[in-house]
């Protein structure tokens, strides 16, 4: 017999339309999660609702900004031109100078890494293009 120190996970009571359990964690001393509760039904739709507003209003942005991660140096860029453009368009302050030098200092580091980018993609296409071409 195996006896182990961590007690039973507790899970939400409710049945998915497919059958399958909800997986998430009762509120305490109820037998269903907060989305499934009965007990917080309007909280749980409002819930719903702004999750859903949070999401298009994501969808929104990204599509008015061209945003599309930060998975790349020109994705980052992109996000500081952004921010940089945002900064611009408020009341001078200090507040508003240290942004606009923050938003800088990141906008150089950004050149710095997209040039050695191109050296390095450069570099790495005349050697493949020597290797390739040293062999006859």
């Amino acid at each position: 017999m195996v006896i182990s120190s961590f007690p039973e996970r507790r899970q939400c009571k409710y049945q998915k339309r497919s059958g399958e359990p909800c997986r998430a964690a009762p509120v305490q001393g109820e037998r269903y999660c907060f989305m499934h509760a009965p007990k917080y039904k309007r909280e749980a739709a409002e819930a719903r609702r702004v999750g859903g507003l949070h999401r298009r209003r994501e969808g929104t942005l990204a599509t008015v900004y061209a945003y599309e991660g930060l998975g790349s140096v020109e994705q980052i860029r992109r996000l500081v031109e952004v921010a940089a453009t945002d900064v611009l368009g408020q009341e001078s302050s200090l507040a508003r100078a240290r942004a606009l030098g923050y938003l800088a200092q990141v906008a150089v580091g950004l050149l710095e890494k997209g040039e050695l980018e191109a050296r390095l993609a450069a570099l790495e296409a005349a050697a493949g293009s020597g290797a390739a071409g040293g062999q006859t």
